[in-house]
């Protein structure tokens, strides 16, 4: 963390991840690999069918991305291949059940998020953005059923978060990589692309992590790393 940095007197945006920043969601995903693991109990135990479910859905990331859908998708897939595409209909069935109820998830805000966004959007300091990867209509209902939406002047949704994403989307707000901080729990996509290109990162770790975004982690001059979202007042007002 930079010593003496005053972020007021440079960030214009604060630029927020949804899942698992604002809002619960990778337990979520992870009781559904669970529940996948049960229903395909006769075809492996646990730890296999884990591993081959994370194997087909980093082989499909490229033409079915991120989010629920290409989940689903990769779970059916994975119980068509693990059986030799003999698994009875009525198991996909349930699997295909798994998908749709993660469509549902309540996105509640954790604890203080609501109250420190109300209170950074009254500074009138900054721009406040969502910048979150996944399908689109699922992405757009959870910041609905957020409660959120009314403290944000942009909801990006994206198919990756990449440097070239951050880059992008500087081009698209009119501002310098310095004047962005990206405030995320994922070190891998929120906080190390947008270091990477001269912005700011504040990192809040959640408790669990998917494996396609485990990463190592580095200290940088730009990066700080909180406890809790509510922490982020400190820096910004």
């Amino acid at each position: 963390m930079q010593q003496g940095t005053d972020l007021k007197d440079t960030v214009r945006v604060i630029a927020f991840d949804a899942d698992d920043t604002l809002w619960e969601t990778q337990t979520f995903f992870d009781s559904a690999e669970d529940r996948l693991c049960s229903i395909l109990s006769d075809y492996g135990d646990p730890q296999y069918i884990k591993a081959e479910l994370f194997k087909i859905e980093t082989q499909n990331m490229d033409e079915l991305g991120y989010g629920v859908m290409a989940f689903t998708l990769s779970m059916i897939e994975t119980a068509l291949r693990l059986s030799s595409d003999r698994i009875p209909a009525a198991r996909i069935a349930e699997i295909y059940d798994i998908g749709r109820n993660l469509l549902r998830i309540p996105a509640t805000p954790f604890p203080g998020v609501a109250d420190t966004l109300e209170r950074i959007a009254n500074s009138h300091r900054y721009r406040m953005i969502v910048v979150t990867k996944g399908n689109m209509l699922d992405q757009e209902n959870k910041v609905g059923r957020s409660g959120l939406k009314q403290f944000f002047d942009h909801v990006e949704i994206v198919s990756d978060k990449n440097e070239k994403t951050y880059s992008d989307l500087l081009k698209f707000l009119d501002v310098k990589a310095e004047e962005l901080l990206m405030v995320g729990n994922s070190f891998k996509s929120d906080i190390a692309p947008v270091l990477e290109i001269g912005g700011y990162g504040a990192y809040i770790p959640f408790h669990t992590t998917w494996q396609h975004e485990r990463t190592d982690e580095y200290d940088h001059p730009k990066l700080f790393r909180l406890s809790a979202f509510p922490d982020l007042e400190g820096l910004v007002l």
